[in-house]
């Protein structure tokens, strides 16, 4: 429901059918928003399906490139199942021998049997900035498997991030993230406006089968939008949660609310702050040492996956963390002194505020990792039947025309019809929502005004044309 289709049954004597009556089930009151939104529908459709045809593509990829990066790097990720791992500190310390450039940043020990310990390095010369150099080591043998740039918080290796870069911002880096950003804004509008018309038509004018030309577009646009729509509503909440300009807004909204996501505390306590001169150093061994920082996890319950980060300063303790973004997920952590190997802090993901919850299982969903394979397959059905809108739409908008008018548009002056009872709530939604996302609230103003003002041309322009007939 991505491109907006010309209904037939659109304000003008040019379209294919006429105008129905209003029925019960769409009373007449509200029967002057119809043309409103189906003019919002087209335009909108129109002009923003190609940021969402870019975007479905990647995003398909993306969904597609979790499965394809096992098999790109199998080497470095997995290992023949031995009898017995090496301490985690040994494995670091291999790890450390054949890269000792850069500055240790993290360990996540072998999650399963066969997979290998990831020691993380960043400063590493060669290395994108935000990106750090993940080591792969054999937990039996110590063996360096391989070192492979790792990004975010889900491992991505070079395969998925490029993907990932290409899915977020074209790879043009924070000025790209308006693209992807632009297309989440709309994305809920447009597949809203094409479910309100969808339902707003007779039964018999939504039948695919046996209709042709473009009544048969319209119908095959129409029903795979509705049953998608859902999906789209969902893909484009989520990924406005993480986007420059409403993500801002909404991470602001929920800390005001008391529902922003907490973090344990790093701080280490009492007389024992400050006494670790290693810590921040990069050095392979903080205090205590690493294998009883992650033994004090273990007994708290932190099962794998998990991710030692080594203190930051002095005056920092350990973080342990889980990171399993699958359902059921994962995401307790708890702070270790380096000095005594005691957990100074303990955070489980079942005290996160509810808010905070529901972003961190939407994002993961929107990634794909939530349901694994399953959730991965949704989304590439998702975005393919965004495409196959986006072609239909189009497909439409073409075969609307008639001899020379290619695709012609939606009359003009259906918000003039639109009782001030019901136009003035919407409007007065329409600017909160375009405060609050504001790339839907500016090229909506745009479009406003722009609309507009071609009105008045071409009203102006009839009027003089009709004065000197009448002349």
């Amino acid at each position: 429901m991505t491109t907006a289709p010309s209904a037939p049954d659109a304000p003008s004597t040019t379209t294919d059918e006429p105008p129905q009556p209003s029925t019960p089930e769409q009373p007449a009151r509200w029967a002057p928003l119809r043309p409103l939104v189906l003019r919002l529908h087209f335009y909108a459709g129109l002009l923003v399906a190609p940021f969402l045809l870019v975007a479905a593509l990647t995003g398909f990829l993306y969904a597609a490139s979790y499965q394809a990066e096992k098999i790109v790097y199998a080497h470095e990720l997995t290992v023949p199942v031995g009898d017995t791992e090496l301490p985690i500190s040994q494995q670091v310390a291999a790890a450390r021998k054949a890269h000792p450039e850069g500055t240790l940043t993290a360990v996540r020990p072998s999650p399963e049997a066969d997979a290998t310990t990831r020691v993380l390095l960043s400063g590493v010369k060669g290395v994108d900035e935000g990106h750090t150099l993940a080591v792969f080591v054999d937990p039996y043998t110590g063996k360096v498997r391989g070192s492979l740039e790792q990004y975010g918080s889900t491992g991505a290796l070079p395969l998925r991030t490029w993907i990932d870069e290409f899915h977020r911002d074209l790879q043009l880096g924070e000025n790209g993230r308006l693209y992807s950003e632009l297309a989440a804004s709309w994305l809920w509008v447009i597949a809203g406006g094409g479910l309100v018309l969808w339902f707003g038509r007779r039964r018999a004018q939504r039948k695919v089968r046996g209709t042709s030309g473009r009544r048969r577009t319209l119908g095959l646009h129409g029903t795979v939008g509705v049953w998608a729509a859902a999906g789209f509503f969902f893909l484009s909440a989520t990924g406005l949660t993480w986007s420059t300009y409403a993500g801002a807004n909404i991470d602001e909204l929920r800390t005001s609310l008391g529902q922003a996501t907490p973090s344990v505390s790093a701080a280490a306590a009492g007389e024992h702050a400050g006494h670790d001169a290693a810590a921040g150093t990069g050095g392979t061994e903080h205090g205590v040492g690493l294998d009883k920082i992650l033994a004090a996890a273990r007994a708290k319950g932190l099962g794998d996956p998990v991710e030692i980060v080594p203190p930051a300063d002095a005056s920092s303790t350990y973080v342990v963390k889980q990171v399993q973004r699958s359902w059921p997920e994962k995401q307790d952590s708890v702070a270790v002194d380096p000095a005594t190997g005691e957990v100074t802090d303990t955070l489980r993901f079942a005290d996160y505020p509810l808010l905070a919850k529901l972003t961190r299982w939407g994002i993961d969903a929107h990634t794909g990792v939530l349901f694994g394979l399953v959730n991965q397959i949704a989304l590439m059905a998702l975005a393919l039947s965004l495409v196959l809108l986006i072609v239909w739409g189009y497909r439409m908008w073409w075969q609307r025309g008639r001899a020379s008018a290619f695709g012609r548009p939606i009359p003009r002056g259906a918000w003039q019809q639109v009782p001030p009872q019901i136009l003035v709530p919407c409007m007065a939604v329409i600017a909160v929502l375009g405060y609050f996302v504001p790339l839907l609230g500016i090229p909506l103003a745009v479009f406003i005004a722009v609309d507009v003002v071609l009105g008045e041309i071409a009203h102006r322009r009839g009027q003089r044309t009709y004065g000197r007939q009448v002349a």
